[in-house]
């Protein structure tokens, strides 16, 4: 369904980028959840370095779940934000529930992390190939945010070679 809006970009191009908004909402719904899933587990030394860190990555995964949703309804779609269709749809790996040392959590989350910022530099180049310059904006602050995270959480592994 499309509701109407005076925006205007074509209705086929919004139907294409409200698909691809509603796939990274799915993947950022089922990352933010993982980055909550490390925080309550983490064990170890590094424990309240780790906990506080999960946490400050989850609000910033919380803005971009935002951000990506209120686009799409921007263009006229239905945002697809329920834990079940998330869980369906999302292209993240499943993370590893048993994990609890801080290191094992650090490699689940950078993995999740890293997928989910290829998926978000590619949907850049494919809005900006569609013309739509202001979700290929969207998802260029969400890489390098995602960027950022990805480095603060990889700074606890890369010491150790």
């Amino acid at each position: 369904m499309l509701h109407t809006t005076q925006n205007d970009l074509k209705e086929t191009l919004r139907k294409d980028v409200i698909g691809v908004l509603n796939q990274h909402l799915a993947n950022a719904i089922d990352l933010q959840t993982q980055c909550k899933q490390a925080h309550w587990n983490v064990k170890g030394p590094n424990f309240i370095a780790l906990h506080k860190l999960f946490d400050e990555i989850n609000e910033g995964v919380e803005e971009y779940i935002d951000d990506l949703a209120e686009r799409l309804v921007q263009l006229g779609g239905v945002a697809q934000g329920t834990a079940r269709h998330a869980a369906q749809a999302s292209q993240l790996s499943e993370y590893p529930l048993a994990a609890t040392a801080g290191i094992d959590h650090v490699k689940a989350l950078s993995a999740a992390l890293a997928t989910f910022g290829k998926r978000v530099r590619a949907a850049i180049d494919w809005a900006a190939d569609k013309g739509d310059a202001d979700t290929a904006d969207l998802f260029t602050e969400i890489s390098r945010g995602t960027d950022k995270w990805l480095w603060f959480v990889e700074a606890h592994v890369q010491s150790q070679k």
